[in-house]
């Protein structure tokens, strides 16, 4: 049984960010499709970011109505596995 790909997927980023690029490259290893937004041109989007989730450190990616900060793969796995 496959699992069920999540609908929408947003990250939240910065362009020097180690753990940003990680959680894309994941994503995509996973075929996982997803907008990304850049909270340092944003302001915005970074205001939006940390109304949501709580948190002004990038990255934050909301799979669904799921929040998750930083890279936490066990945390992807999951969410992914469905």
């Amino acid at each position: 049984m496959s699992a069920k790909k999540p609908e929408n997927v947003l990250i939240y980023t910065t362009p020097t960010c180690v753990f940003c690029k990680a959680v894309k490259e994941y994503l995509t290893e996973h075929n996982v499709e997803y907008k990304e937004v850049d909270v340092a041109a944003d302001a915005a989007a970074a205001e939006e970011m940390i109304s949501k989730s709580g948190q002004m450190g990038v990255p934050v990616t909301m799979i669904d109505d799921q929040i998750i900060v930083g890279f936490n793969k066990p945390k992807f796995d999951q969410i992914l596995a469905g």
